[in-house]
């Protein structure tokens, strides 16, 4: 069983059921001090705290994303135009912190970045309104680099500073059967270890979602693009449908917000 104990009752606790009169202590994670609480204790994410926040100015959306090869990047780009077209809602576009050498980026012929774009650190997330992760596939799962940035987040983690901000995702494979679902599905958990909402797009674009006239990335789970060997561009379909997931989730935040 090891040393956990496993499934085998403790003799020091008391069955189930049956009052104990010690108060239970709390158990940290590996170093990590529990988060007190009290009756008075609001997450950071609370509905109420945005509308107080943000009455007097637009509702942000934090684009955050790792591109290597541009496609990610292109999706949202274009995602910040669905969002800025709700109006009282703004999208703002972050990227990750690079985990490679830039020996390693010369190498594998890594373009330019756009220096427009600035890097986001974890503290940062929490000025968020709602937060559109971006990544590529790395076997089914985020890429390392989007994977360091949430492992560099457990200081909000601790705290639940992230608690109650809607989320989504979305996505750029290789190949068709590359990873389209599992890559934003295997990402879920970490937004279930902060709290956070998920919203995926479902079938909301409508027809576009069913056309089968072409090859298209994106799933319920939000957009998504095909790069195939890194020289496929993405289309006009995929485009609309990260343009489409950015005011989708500008009129969720912001009916949110209103409600």
């Amino acid at each position: 069983m090891g040393k956990g104990g496993g499934c085998v009752p403790s003799k020091s606790r008391a069955p189930l059921g049956v009052p104990n009169n010690e108060p239970p202590t709390p158990r940290g994670v590996a170093g990590l001090t529990p988060v007190e609480q009290n009756d008075n204790t609001t997450f950071s994410g609370s509905f109420e705290e945005v509308r107080s926040s943000t009455q007097n100015e637009n509702l942000k959306i934090f684009i955050v994303f790792h591109s290597m090869y541009g496609h990610v990047e292109g999706m949202a780009k274009r995602m910040k135009i669905g969002v800025d077209g709700i109006d009282g809602v703004e999208g703002i576009l972050y990227r990750v912190p690079e985990t490679l050498s830039q020996d390693v980026l010369e190498q594998m012929k890594v373009p330019l970045l756009d220096e427009e774009i600035p890097i986001i650190s974890a503290a940062e997330l929490v000025k968020a309104d709602a937060i559109l992760f971006g990544f590529p596939t790395r076997y089914g799962s985020m890429s390392a680099q989007m994977k360091a940035f949430f492992d560099s987040t457990g200081g909000l983690w601790k705290e639940q500073k992230l608690a109650g901000k809607p989320a989504g995702f979305f996505v750029s494979t290789g190949t068709q059967g590359g990873g389209q679902e599992t890559t934003a599905w295997t990402a879920i958990t970490q937004l279930v270890h902060h709290g956070m909402l998920f919203v995926p797009i479902g079938y909301t674009f409508g027809a576009g979602m069913f056309k089968m006239d072409s090859i298209r990335g994106g799933s319920p789970y939000g957009a998504g693009v095909f790069a195939g060997d890194g020289t496929r561009e993405p289309s006009e379909t995929e485009l609309a449908l990260a343009e489409h997931q950015g005011q989708y989730m500008a009129a969720v935040v912001k009916r949110l917000v209103q409600a």
